[in-house]
Order: C-alpha cells, then sequence, then structure tokens
C-alpha cells in the first residue's frame, strides 16, 4: 500500500534527473541507476509519482533508441512499479528538428489506491480522467495534454545546436490542481567567461529564459493553479566569487594563445608552500586541488554563492538545500562521490514551487518527517548529474474552498 498509514493526505514525489550519460554508457550506469530510483519509490511510497528527465536519449538520441526503448519498458513493467497501474510517458523524440527537439522526458506514475485522477486537455481546456498507460513521443507539439517549447536560438546563440526549453502538463490529485513543468536551462559554455563578470552572462540568459516559462505557466489562456518546477536549471554558483573565496591567499598566473592572445587559461598558485597550484582554469576545466570542499557539510558552506535564483524570490520557493551540489560528477562507475574537474561542483538539479504550491505541502507537526528535499544515490555513479527529489503530502481537504475548479471537473470527466 503506497504512502505512510501513520501520515495523512496524499503522498506525492516529484524527481528530476538528467540522464544523458545513461545512454552513453547503458551497460554500466542504467542498472544502478535504475535500483536506486525504485530505492526511492519504495521508502517514500507516492501516491502520485513524476519523473522529469532530461537529456533523454543522450547526446545520440539517433544511435541510442533502443537503449530508451528499454529504459521506458522497464520503468513501465518493473515489479518495483507493478502498484502503479496508470502511468503517462512523454517523450520528445523529434531530434531531426533543430526547430523543436528539447530532448525532455516526463513520466508521471499513479497509484492503484489512488482516485479519480484527471489531467488537464489544453486544447479543449477540460480535464480528463486518467486510466490505463499511455506512451506519447516523437512530435509532441500536436499532443493536446502538454504543452511544449524549446527557447528561442537567440537565446543562446553561441550554441547552435541547443536542446533547451519545457514541457509543462496540469494534474488535478486529492481534489487540488497543479502545473508540473519539466525544465532545462542553458549551461555555463565556458569556465573563462563565467569568471569575468559577476553575475555571469550565462547567468543572465538563465534568468531570461526561466522568466519567460513563469510569465508562459501564468497568463491569461487559464485559469491559474499552483505549479512545480523542476528540471535541470543549470544554475551555477558565481564563479567569480567563489575563485576569490577558495583562492584567497593564491597568485594568479594568466596564460594567453600566441596568435590571438586570447586568455586560455587561468593558474592559481599558493603564495608559499612551494607555491603549489590550487587551481587551474580553462574553458572545460576547473581543477581544484581540495575537492572535499564541495563534500564537506554537503558543501553547504558554499550555498552563500547560489545566487541565481534570488532574483524570483517572490515567485519561487525551494526547501533548504541539506545535499552537495549534484553537478558534475564523474562517471566512471567506481567513483561514486567524485566530481569531475570540467565545471565548478553546482546545485543545477532543483525541485522549486510557486507560493501558493508551498501551502499545498502538508507539513506534520508530528515528530514523523514528512517531507524530504535530497538527491539520490549519493555514493552510486548515477551518471554526471544525481537525481534531486521532492517527497510530501498534499494536506487532507487543502483543494476545498476552489468551488469553480470542482464544478469544472464535474462536468468535463471522462
Amino acid at each position: 500500500m503506497a504512502g505512510k498509514a501513520a501520515a495523512p493526505g496524499t503522498a506525492v514525489l516529484l524527481v528530476t534527473a538528467n540522464v544523458g550519460s545513461l545512454f552513453d554508457d547503458p551497460e554500466n550506469l542504467q542498472k544502478n541507476w535504475l535500483r536506486e530510483f525504485y530505492q526511492i519509490v519504495h521508502t517514500h511510497r507516492p501516491h502520485f509519482m513524476a519523473l522529469h528527465c532530461q537529456e533523454f536519449g543522450g547526446k545520440n538520441y539517433e544511435a541510442s533508441m533502443s537503449h530508451v526503448d528499454k529504459f521506458v519498458k522497464e520503468l513501465l513493467s518493473s515489479d518495483a512499479m507493478k502498484e502503479y497501474n496508470r502511468a503517462r510517458v512523454y517523450l520528445d523524440e523529434n531530434y531531426k528538428s533543430q526547430e523543436h527537439f528539447t530532448a525532455l522526458g516526463s513520466f508521471y506514475f499513479l497509484h492503484e489506491s489512488l482516485k479519480n485522477i484527471y489531467q488537464f486537455d489544453f486544447k479543449a481546456k477540460k480535464y480528463k480522467k486518467v486510466t490505463g498507460k499511455e506512451i506519447y513521443s516523437d512530435t509532441l507539439e500536436s499532443t493536446p495534454m502538454l504543452e511544449k517549447e524549446k527557447f528561442p536560438q537567440d537565446y543562446f546563440p553561441e550554441c547552435k545546436w541547443s536542446r533547451k526549453g519545457f514541457v509543462r502538463t496540469r494534474w488535478c490529485v486529492a481534489d487540488c490542481a497543479f502545473d508540473l513543468v519539466n525544465i532545462h536551462l542553458f549551461h555555463d559554455a565556458s569556465n573563462l567567461v563565467a569568471w569575468e563578470t559577476s553575475p555571469s552572462v550565462y547567468s543572465g540568459i538563465r534568468h531570461k529564459a526561466l522568466g519567460y516559462v513563469l510569465d508562459r505557466i501564468i497568463d491569461q489562456r487559464f485559469e491559474k493553479v499552483s505549479y512545480f518546477v523542476f528540471g535541470d536549471f543549470n544554475f551555477r554558483l558565481d564563479s567569480k566569487s567563489v575563485v576569490e573565496t577558495l583562492c584567497t591567499k593564491a597568485t594568479m598566473q594568466t596564460v594567453r594563445a600566441a596568435d590571438t592572445n586570447e586568455v586560455v587559461k587561468l593558474i592559481f598558485r599558493e603564495s608559499d608552500n612551494d607555491r603549489k597550484v590550487m587551481l587551474q582554469l580553462e574553458k572545460k576545466l576547473f581543477d581544484y586541488s581540495h575537492q572535499e570542499v564541495f563534500r564537506d557539510n554537503n558543501g553547504t558552506a558554499l550555498l552563500e554563492f547560489d545566487k541565481e535564483l534570488s532574483v524570483f524570490k517572490d515567485r519561487l520557493y525551494e526547501l533548504d538545500i541539506s545535499f552537495p551540489p549534484s553537478y558534475p560528477y564523474s562517471e566512471d562507475c567506481s567513483q561514486g562521490q567524485q566530481y569531475m574537474n570540467t565545471r565548478c561542483p553546482a546545485w543545477c538539479d532543483r525541485v522549486l514551487m510557486s507560493p501558493s504550491a508551498k501551502e499545498l505541502i502538508l507539513r506534520s507537526e508530528s515528530e514523523e518527517k514528512v517531507v524530504t528535499y535530497d538527491h539520490i544515490g549519493p555514493s552510486v555513479c548515477m551518471g554526471d548529474h544525481k537525481p534531486v527529489f521532492l517527497a510530501f503530502r498534499i494536506a487532507p481537504g487543502a483543494g476545498r474552498g476552489r468551488p469553480r475548479h470542482r464544478r469544472t471537473l464535474r462536468e468535463t470527466s471522462l
């Protein structure tokens, strides 16, 4: 039976996972990933579960199609998921379309004990009762049960083949209506460029894209509801501030290209201790000698440099982070806790919510912990991103007092 009997309400599990690595090395990574994911499902026993994936299919989607099919089949038919008798899967497989392809995959699972679950049809503007298991793929633009957009190319002109965008679905669970938005924002193309200004130019690009998404999901086309936005935001620590803090007593050496005089490398050396190299910074290199700073006490000493969400403080809420940076982990199966030296570790993967969504979460006054915000597979190689999840409960009666919504539901349910 789903849910912990002692805790009232409807158990919900929201998971975000950049799974690109799983399809680049499926033989070694998928089994571990699925085992850890199923363990979280078993621990929290949700009635309603959403899994938002980014980079679904990996870097070469066409070559990974068979691995994609196997992964989806495993999720839908495994013993660990046998109590979830209804599911919706939305896979953007339109990889030949540079204009539309986002590589997003959204999975929704409903426990057999959960009654009267409805999903919104954005075209008909009606809720429809969810029955059975259905998979939608290829051209999601024609699917009325979601809204999907890829960000315009001019948002990130230096990346010729960006796959960043969002997919939105709307649900009614326990008489509460809410949007679930799968999102993938732009990355830092160069560590050196990110270091130049505070905040970085890339932070500004992400700010613009996230603002666009938030404006889109609360515009006048549909009734406003609570929303959860979870995915790979690619939020980074403020690079200039981090480097200045990590290398306070260091001297900096600048290496330039002989032909263009362009800065290609920064080397920070200790002032004493035989001028030992502390940090080397290149376009795709962030090699810091004391990596434990990102793991000690879950790296929380560095949270002061996690500033990108602050501009949305009136529109987005997040629970306190108590897990280490979710990216970039080593893809070596024997190095489950080691970061790669390609980027400064950061909390890229997040579960955010609207102020009204926060009110839906039941915070029990008992000693039992019913709200959990954490990462998955802390000591296991899960690819370069650790999945992040939010487990909570919708309070009994939280959706009451919404007569307009419930009247619409009665009129249009199937």
